[in-house]
């Protein structure tokens, strides 16, 4: 029997970067085989691919705008085909946009906003489910909602649009953990706080964590292993009496 195919597999959306692919190593190194979606870096993809594969697990990337159904539905018959199973989804994909007030927000930015960071963890846990769900014959499985501390503090004067956005991610974790539970599917969410990724550059702000620090209890901010090492814990049997819950990792803030 070829053992490396009856491995457990994690699909992590967004997988080519930040969090993303610090959890994408993270769960190599812990034995699972890895799936992972990206929209525009194909060459940072193929980095944590080869990292993963280095690590004796097979990896696959799959460019897909999570946004998108009918691209949501080509990355899981990519994983149906490869893999042949799905274990764990990770909803880790989201957009940030400039430092704006919310007055001067565009409509297509919010758009954007909302189509990828509330609407796209949806689209992919309504595939995840078809393959996980007891009632569809499924073995159960575990789906981890990335939300952000924004979803808390709001973000004013800089993301209100972004912050909404994981306030949605966050109701649509509570429905979803209680509607599957029985299904054998638990639902969890973590909230990362300030994290060294390059986001925030994507805000217009590269070096934002470093200007917020001393707002942080801890007096740092993370980094992407440290919400990794949270994401897989929650993935994991060890938790396996916790759904519908919410982890802060955020440094105290």
């Amino acid at each position: 029997m070829n053992l490396t195919s009856q491995a457990p597999l994690i699909l992590i959306t967004g997988g080519g970067r930040g969090i993303g692919a610090a959890t994408a190593r993270l769960a190599a190194e812990r034995g699972y085989d890895v799936a992972i979606s990206f929209v525009s870096n194909k060459e940072a993809a193929l980095a944590v691919v080869a990292d993963v594969a280095a690590l004796g697990r097979r990896a696959l990337p799959v460019c897909a705008d999570s946004a998108d159904p009918n691209q949501v539905i080509r990355l899981f018959a990519a994983i149906d085909q490869t893999f042949g199973r799905i274990d764990v989804l990770v909803n880790n994909a989201a957009v940030l946009a400039p430092q704006s007030q919310m007055v001067d927000l565009s409509f297509e930015r919010m758009q954007r906003i909302f189509a990828v960071n509330s609407i796209g963890p949806i689209l992919c846990s309504q595939q995840a489910a078809k393959r996980m769900s007891y009632r569809h014959n499924g073995r159960g499985g575990s789906v981890i909602n990335i939300s952000s501390a924004s979803a808390r503090l709001g973000s004013p004067n800089e993301y209100v649009d972004y912050a909404a956005s994981k306030g949605a991610v966050e109701t649509f974790t509570t429905g979803f953990a209680k509607e599957a539970a029985r299904d054998g599917i638990r639902v969890n969410c973590i909230r990362p706080g300030h994290i060294y990724t390059d986001m925030h550059a994507s805000g217009g702000e590269a070096d934002r964590v470093d200007r917020v620090k001393d707002s942080i209890p801890m007096g740092r901010g993370g980094h992407p292993e440290e919400v990794a090492r949270a994401i897989l814990w929650l993935a994991s049997p060890e938790a396996s009496f916790i759904t519908g819950t919410f982890l802060d990792v955020t440094g105290g803030k």
